[in-house]
């Protein structure tokens, strides 16, 4: 079993940063891609940024040029720059890691970070 350690959410005023970080307890080399994503209450789970193994990114188009996702290197960790954050931003932000045992992928979900933003 795969754990995500998530930090980093809280409350922020419209035009601040935060940043989030997502830790994955296996090893790097296992995990195919990495990322997170976001859900409001009675929506459905959206895409905000995710980073494959060979560093290609995607991102939503509601985010595109405001968040930026990276890697450490060779570590098991993701790492969410959020600019100038927006109150639709609010939400619950979910790390995910796509893993590959060997025998076949795995989707993992962490437990979920608030992220507010409010004047």
């Amino acid at each position: 079993q795969v754990q995500l350690v998530e930090s980093g959410g809280g409350l922020v005023q419209p035009g601040e940063s935060l940043r989030l970080s997502c830790t994955a307890s296996v090893s790097a080399l296992s995990i195919l891609q990495m990322g997170w994503y976001r859900q409001v209450r009675g929506e459905e789970r959206e895409l905000v940024a995710v980073i494959s193994s060979s560093g290609r990114t995607s991102y939503g188009d509601s985010v595109r040029g405001r968040f930026a996702i990276h890697r450490d290197n060779g570590k098991s960790t993701v790492v969410l720059q959020m600019d100038s954050l927006k109150s639709e931003d609010t939400a619950v932000y979910y790390c995910k890691a796509v893993v590959d045992h060997g025998v076949g992928y795995h989707d993992y979900w962490g437990q979920g970070t608030q992220v507010t933003v409010s004047s």
